[in-house]
């Protein structure tokens, strides 16, 4: 392999493309022998000297081409974070008699996170300034924090490795000193029972990444005496704790791709021990919430696109004397739900778009809250107190700035909380959103939610178009406003999405027809999603990008080997491209638990479908476009040895010289940097990149 030096790193001494060298890697399965040449790439300690001076060189070279751009990166990177208000506060929550606010102060990186009593409004606690806990890290985030019962001691968990592995501390809220007790290697969560001295807390599996055990830990007590009351030792499914909004229990939600289910133990009594509600089914799934002695309960149990039940305590386990809260409807998927004392508020879809309904649970009338824009994302935000008569929502759209509201239960009138300040010359009337369908291959319509400056915009077929998807778990990206995209658009670049099969924006039939042995649906529809936007000339055929990241990065890798010349560039962030190698490996995390979204490669007819699709293995030797790749040397959910080898066969195997760029950050994982500013330089590269190809140079 080859490196540059630092005199390589200027446009006309053409820095020369790190090669990977080849080591051939058998495996045999089905009867069938893949070679992969750069399998020895891999290394679960990040410390191979050979490795890591290769990953260096690229990320030498991917700087060395970009060099003659770092000022147009300067200028963007400026301008992206001089939209954003430096001194920014959240919208107080209430919760348990206290007031709490998150605030960004001097255009600092971190938040902080302060509190005051109900009736001291102005006499203000800091609860955590986690600037100050980030100080002297080259990585920081935040996990989860929680108050207990009698709001005298705080429990926070954060992360400096960027492994998703999260250390839990403790404060008293009456002193301010550092309690001793420290738990370490867990998944962040903290959950405090009734008592103020119990926290329930998830233990990950330092190989797998999984969290998989629930310790309950007394304060006082050294780690190595807390207590494992729950382990999943079924690695398909994920392990997550929660406490519920009327503080009757603590809740263990089990979660696989096709089975759900929850666990619960009184709060009150956290000795005791954890209960199945229902047992776990294949292809059952359900999720709770408690009010007095009812559950209600969301459910797919006949019901595709889920229904709300109820059942009481003594009929939770036996789904047979469940009862219709409200009934499924084949044309809308309930997609989340809160009941308080006295209403009940769903998130629902009908026909791709939200909407928000309120059900009075005396009379069961319900009325619908009224949004403005003709395609918007709206749910539930903070809401901490069962007792409320209001719930808070949020509300954006691809025009309209997140915004926060307060919802009367009874009136459902609106009051505007906040909506986030955009600085400088932002006019929400200079920009225009639609949504369109256009027809796949096989006759399936695709929605596609688009945004441009109205101003700038002709349907001639001349315009750049900035082209997005993801399309996988059911993860629907709805249309938001992101001040970011603004960039593009002030340039007279079109923004859209493309609402791929695999999410769930059409109900769950939606996500059905994109995973498993229809996969292939979601790469079809974004590839016909392009076509199809030239055609109908809202965009240049030849001035097309292509974005996606981790599965989306997937999508992105299928698109390239597919149809190459579609697309001007493309960027594919974190991106899970060796599918196959990937799923046959029960050691890298996640892996397991994804056999109900990709299938399981040791059968044979998911092996075959996969390797049909795999980007890494379905790299050939074609014309590709200018490609921009990234990843981070600890990303813990796409290991970075996936892109790493796909780049290097990719460099082998294309015919043209296009760019074929590889931005490693050497210290972050799958979020890439931490820090409210700093994502942003690696945003400002991106766009940069772009610009070049486009011939944009401010």
């Amino acid at each position: 392999m080859t490196s540059t030096s630092p005199s390589a790193h200027s446009k006309t001494l053409k820095p020369e493309a790190p090669m990977a060298k080849k080591v051939p890697h058998e495996m045999t399965i089905h009867g069938d022998t893949r070679i992969d040449n750069y399998y020895w790439l891999r290394d679960d300690s990040r410390t191979e000297p050979e490795i890591l001076a290769h990953l260096q060189a690229e990320e030498d070279y991917a700087q060395a081409k970009l060099a003659h751009t770092k000022p147009l990166q300067e200028a963007l990177f400026k301008e992206l974070t001089e939209r954003l208000k430096k001194d920014d506060n959240s919208v107080p929550i209430k919760r348990n008699g206290y007031w709490y606010q998150r605030r960004f102060e001097d255009g600092q990186e971190y938040a902080i996170q302060v509190r005051w009593a109900d009736v001291e409004e102005g006499r203000e606690q800091v609860l955590f300034d986690q600037n100050k806990l980030a100080q002297g890290q080259d990585y920081f985030a935040l996990g989860d924090w929680d108050v207990s019962t009698d709001n005298s001691l705080l429990a926070y968990s954060t992360d400096t490795m960027s492994r998703r592995i999260y250390t839990i501390e403790f404060k008293s809220l009456d002193t301010g000193a550092m309690l001793p007790d420290k738990l370490e290697g867990t998944q962040g969560s903290v959950v405090w029972a009734n008592d103020n001295k119990t926290l329930f807390y998830i233990r990950k599996d330092p190989v797998t990444l999984l969290g998989y055990q629930v310790f309950r830990h007394t304060l006082g007590t050294p780690q190595r005496d807390d207590v494992l009351v729950y382990q999943e030792d079924d690695k398909s499914f994920y392990t997550s704790i929660y406490k519920s909004m009327d503080h009757q229990y603590i809740e263990i939600f089990h979660n696989s791709t096709a089975s759900t289910g929850v666990s619960v133990l009184p709060a009150d009594s956290p000795e005791g021990e954890f209960k199945r509600l229902h047992p776990l089914e294949d292809n059952l799934e359900y999720s709770v919430q408690s009010l007095g002695d009812q559950f209600y309960i969301r459910t797919n149990w006949n019901a595709q696109n889920f229904k709300l039940m109820k059942a009481n305590t003594q009929n939770i386990g036996d789904k047979s004397k469940w009862i219709d809260a409200v009934p499924h409807r084949q044309d809308t998927f309930l997609d989340d739900f809160i009941v308080f004392q006295s209403h009940l508020v769903l998130r629902e879809r009908l026909n791709g778009q939200l909407q928000i309904r309120i059900i009075d649970l005396t009379d069961q009338s319900s009325q619908t809250v009224a949004f403005d824009d003709p395609v918007y994302m709206a749910g539930f935000s903070a809401n901490e107190e069962i007792s409320s008569d209001k719930i808070r929502l949020y509300y954006t759209s691809m025009t309209t700035p997140l915004s926060i509201y307060d919802v009367d239960l009874v009136t459902a009138e609106k009051e505007l909380l906040k909506r986030d300040e955009i600085l400088g010359d932002f006019t929400p009337s200079h920009y225009q959103s639609e949504r369109i369908y256009v027809e796949a291959r096989d006759g399936t319509s695709v929605p596609v939610s688009l945004v441009y400056r109205a101003d700038r915009f002709k349907q001639d077929g001349a315009n750049p178009l900035y082209l997005y998807a993801y399309g996988s778990y059911g993860s629907t990206r709805d249309p938001y406003f992101s001040a970011s995209v603004l960039s593009l658009l002030d340039r007279g670049i079109i923004y859209a999405i493309a609402h791929v099969r695999g999410g769930q924006l059409l109900g769950r039939p939606w996500y059905d027809d994109g995973k498993l042995l229809n996969k292939k649906n979601t790469f079809n529809d974004f590839v016909d999603v392009t076509k199809s936007l030239g055609e109908l000339k809202y965009a240049d055929p030849g001035k097309i990008f292509a974005v996606g990241g981790s599965a989306g990065g997937l999508l992105m890798g299928a698109v390239v080997n597919q149809a190459p010349e579609l697309y001007l560039g493309v960027a594919a962030h974190v991106p899970f491209v060796d599918v196959v190698t990937t799923m046959l490996d029960e050691s890298i995390p996640l892996t397991t638990n994804e056999y109900d979204e990709w299938g399981n490669p040791n059968d044979k007819v998911y092996y075959d479908y996969m390797l049909s699709y795999s980007p890494y293995d379905q790299v050939k030797a074609q014309h590709y476009p200018h490609l921009l790749i990234t990843t981070g040397l600890h990303d813990s959910q796409v290991q970075y040895f996936e892109p790493a080898k796909w780049v290097a066969k990719l460099r082998d195997m294309k015919t043209n010289d296009n760019q074929l760029l590889f931005h490693i950050n050497m210290e972050a994982g799958h979020g890439g940097a931490s820090g409210r500013f700093q994502r942003y330089h690696d945003l400002a590269l991106e766009y940069a990149f772009y610009f070049d190809l486009l011939g944009i140079e401010e």
